[in-house]
C-alpha cells in the first residue's frame, strides 16, 4: 500500500480532508527545523564536562565504565572485565570494522564471534554510535554492522564508545544520526530501529523491588575510548 493511500485512510478515519495550505506550510517548517527541548543548562558544558556528566549519569544508572586511551587496549580490557565478573571468556561482537579489525589474537583465551546476538550468549560487545550526556544514554541505531540483538539478548552487554561521539543533549544525537544517514534520493534516511539505552535492563513492577535484567541485559559496561585529548 502506498504512503498516499495510508494517509488517505487515516484521514477518512478522522473524518477530515486535506489540511489547508497554511497548516501544511507550518508543518513543513517544523519538520525542517524541529524545535529544541533542552534541559536548562544541564548539558550546556564544554566537551570535557559533557564527557564527565555522561560517565556520572551512566554510573548513576547502574552501568559501569572503563576509560581507555587507545583502541588497541580494547581486547585486554574486555578480557579483564569478563574475568572480574567471573564470566566465560567468550562473546559475540558487532561485525563493525573497528571491532573486527582489533588484534583479538593477542588474547588467545578469548573466543570471539562477529555476528548478531543469540539467546545463549553470556556477553556481547556493541559498537556505540553516540552517548548523550544529559541522561547517560547510549544511542544504538540498527545497522548490519550494529545488530540490535546484541543490545537485547546477552546477559552482559558491553559497548565501545569514543569520547568524540559524546554529545550534550538528545537533539544533538539525532542531528548526528541525520547527518550521517542521508541519501540524495529521499533527502534523508533513518535506520529501521534506534535504541536509546540508559543503564542495564531493570524493573520494579513486582512489589516495588528493583530487579536487574528484567527485559534484557543485567549488566551494561561501557569502554570509553578517549580520542578527544
Amino acid at each position: 500500500m502506498s504512503r498516499d493511500a495510508i494517509l488517505a485512510g487515516i484521514r477518512r478515519g478522522l473524518r477530515r480532508g486535506e489540511l489547508p495550505e497554511d497548516q501544511k506550510a507550518m508543518l513543513r517548517t517544523r519538520m525542517a527545523r524541529p524545535p529544541r527541548h533542552l534541559m536548562p543548562a544541564r548539558s550546556r558544558l564544554a566537551h570535557a564536562g559533557q564527557v564527565a556528566l555522561f560517565v556520572a549519569n551512566l554510573e548513576k544508572e547502574f552501568a559501569t565504565v572503563t576509560r581507555l586511551t587507545a583502541l588497541s587496549e580494547v581486547p585486554g580490557a574486555v578480557a579483564e572485565f569478563l574475568a572480574a565478573q567471573n564470566l566465560p571468556p567468550q562473546l559475540a561482537i558487532a561485525p563493525h570494522p573497528e571491532l573486527t579489525g582489533l588484534a583479538w589474537e593477542e588474547r588467545p583465551m578469548l573466543r570471539i564471534e562477529a555476528r548478531p546476538g543469540q539467546a545463549q550468549d553470556f556477553a556481547s560487545l556493541q559498537h556505540g554510535f553516540a552517548g548523550i550526556a544529559e541522561t547517560g544514554t547510549l544511542m544504538l541505531p540498527s545497522h548490519p554492522t550494529r545488530p540490535t540483538t546484541l543490545n537485547l539478548l546477552p546477559d552482559t552487554a558491553m559497548v565501545l564508545l569514543r569520547t568524540s561521539r559524546v554529545v550534550g543533549a538528545y537533539e544533538e544525537a539525532w542531528d548526528l544520526l541525520r547527518a550521517e544517514n542521508s541519501d540524495s534520493r529521499t533527502g534523508g534516511f533513518m535506520p529501521r530501529n534506534v535504541m536509546l539505552v540508559t543503564g542495564p535492563s531493570r524493573s520494579a513492577d513486582i512489589e516495588q523491588t528493583l530487579e536487574l535484567g528484567a527485559h534484557g541485559p543485567r549488566r551494561l559496561h561501557v569502554f570509553l575510548l578517549d580520542d578527544t585529548q
